[in-house]
């Protein structure tokens, strides 16, 4: 079996200083450190129980399969936040189906990040009997 002390996600984006002003500045999330210099230099950013590393560079845009899943304490304000930061809003937050609040935003590359907001009722955070 695998023992995994730490795992990321490895962007290559097509323009890693426009990427990395995404991330960064618009989106707000906190770096975790970098490395190298010059504009394909590595940034890590912190996800919550993971990291997202931008760093080198890609000819090619990401396999529209790839896609980002991001918890968030409340949808609405991320909404109101990132509209404000103008990230463009591919859907703004619906309560699914499913139970979760789910919206949609893309980064410079076109990689779909789905922002979620799990409700207190929700069976993620709760499950009777146990």
């Amino acid at each position: 079996m695998v023992h995994v002390l730490s795992s990321r996600i490895l962007l290559r984006p097509t323009d890693p200083e426009r990427s990395r002003a995404f991330y960064g500045e618009r989106l707000g999330l906190a770096v975790h450190r970098e490395f190298g210099t010059g504009p394909e230099r590595g940034t890590v950013y912190f996800l919550g129980g993971g990291f997202l590393e931008v760093s080198g560079r890609s000819e090619t845009l990401a396999s529209p399969a790839l896609r980002l899943w991001l918890q968030v304490a409340d949808a609405d304000a991320a909404y109101e936040e990132l509209s404000a930061a103008g990230v463009d809003i591919l859907r703004p937050p619906v309560k699914e189906p499913w139970g979760l609040i789910e919206m949609w935003i893309a980064d410079p590359d076109g990689v779909e990040i789905v922002l979620v907001e799990i409700p207190a009722d929700h069976p993620l955070r709760y499950r009777p009997g146990i």
